[in-house]
């Protein structure tokens, strides 16, 4: 009768594991795939900061130059004038003219003092009228105005201004970031296989939207092979002979959830300009998506970026989350499962005790997501009310700014790490055979 017994438990332990084994399977695929897509997305969206930057853009000379040469070409070969500014400009024109003339009478009128000088001037008295230049005047001023509004004369004033830009082009004030620029560009037409920066914008915000929807199944896949587990221990809260390797998939599965939360991205920071609409010469001058700043970091790579700084203090702060937000609750899973799983003299150890049922305190994993969540309010709160300063709508100037910083997934499951850590923790006092205190 014992001998049954003890194979019915043995099968009902084989069931368990291997029942819990495939579902553990399904949680350790989606935490890879969701790992692998938030890096996917971060290598793209920095792609897409790289090309779109505003130093790249907004801020750029070349950039300028382009829409320049586009308005001046546009502006003076199709440049019509009003019926008000012809009459305008014949004022202005005549004007010029008459001071041109009364400016030549005025140096005829000297007294010269040479003999050549008297002739001269007697010569010009006699046959030039200045009366008479003046009065034709008015037609002098229109055959100008006529001149420049020939095409073929607006077509050479076309060439002459893009001439001078071209020569700016050539100068020692040329665009440093030009170089920069066309490498950027060129590696990433490459890359995405396309031939000009909107079909990448395109292509690369078609690609994130659908990232973002399946690293967000795979996450609620991961959260509710968690809750399976919960709901084995509520069904199974009686059956002590199988708690011990009931607890023992569990903590494979924290493992899953601790191993995809510090490599996921946490938080995603995202500055932008939406839209910059402006006029220049009676022309729209439109820039879009100039990201201001953009970071993305899972809890790993603020530890890699901390520890690399060379001020001693940064390395510090890095060298503390790596012990007590990473090696710490490693540690703390590895040492319930120990005390579990051992015979009294280890499982009582002090060390590991400690581990099990005392380092919790010290773990900064449950400070970690408080402080991302602070963070994140904090700086989402002081960009929108920044990037709000800088939204302005009229006539001549639109600006429209966008903030996307957001948590990601990552957060998600390091929350879910914690919470299910702190359930785990529970549950290994009330079943574990020898002394928890």
């Amino acid at each position: 009768m014992q001998a049954q017994t003890r194979k019915q438990k043995l099968l009902f332990n084989l069931l368990l594991i291997l029942g819990l084994g495939l579902l553990l399977c399904v949680e350790g695929y989606s935490g890879y795939r969701l790992r692998t897509l938030s890096k996917q997305q971060e290598e793209l969206k920095t792609d897409f900061s790289d090309v779109n930057n505003i130093t790249l853009g907004l801020f750029s000379v070349d950039q300028w130059k382009d829409d320049i040469k586009g308005i001046i070409n546009h502006q003076v070969r199709h440049f019509e004038m009003t019926k008000q500014q012809r009459k305008d400009l014949q004022k202005e024109v005549e004007q010029i003219i008459m001071a041109l003339i009364n400016k030549a009478e005025g140096l005829m009128n000297k007294e010269p003092k040479s003999l050549g000088g008297k002739i001269k001037k007697l010569a010009v008295k006699t046959f030039v009228k200045t009366d008479k230049i003046k009065a034709q005047v008015p037609g002098f001023a229109r055959k100008i105005i006529a001149e420049a509004d020939n095409p073929n004369n607006k077509k050479q004033l076309s060439k002459l201004a893009l001439g001078k830009l071209a020569v700016l082009e050539q100068s020692a004030y040329v665009d440093s970031t030009l170089s920069v620029k066309d490498s950027i560009m060129n590696k990433a037409f490459q890359k995405y296989h396309v031939k000009d920066q909107d079909a990448l914008n395109k292509k690369l915000d078609t690609s994130l939207n659908e990232i973002r929807k399946v690293m967000y199944n795979y996450s609620f896949i991961m959260l509710g092979c968690v809750v399976i587990v919960l709901l084995m221990w509520w069904l199974l809260r009686k059956r002590t002979e199988l708690h011990v390797s009931l607890f023992i998939m569990s903590l494979l599965f924290a493992f899953i959830l601790l191993a995809v939360g510090l490599t996921a991205s946490m938080i995603e920071v995202d500055a932008r300009i939406g839209s910059l609409d402006f006029v220049l010469l009676g022309e729209h001058v439109t820039f879009k998506d100039q990201v201001l700043f953009f970071q993305s970091k899972s809890i790993l790579d603020v530890v890699e970026v901390l520890v690399k700084q060379p001020k001693f203090d940064s390395i510090l702060v890095g060298i503390l989350i790596l012990v007590f937000s990473i090696l710490f609750p490693v540690m703390k899973l590895s040492s319930t499962g120990i005390h579990l799983l051992s015979k009294k003299k280890i499982a009582e150890s002090k060390v590991i005790k400690y581990f099990a049922f005392q380092s919790g305190k010290w773990s900064m994993a449950d400070v970690i997501v408080i402080a991302i969540l602070m963070v994140f309010i904090g700086l989402n709160g002081l960009l929108e009310s920044q990037l709000s300063m800088l939204n302005i709508k009229s006539a001549p100037l639109t600006i429209i700014t966008t903030n996307n910083t957001a948590l990601q997934p990552g957060y998600i499951i390091f929350i879910s790490f914690v919470v299910y850590g702190l359930i785990l923790s529970t549950i290994l006092k009330f079943i574990t055979p020898h002394d928890a205190h």
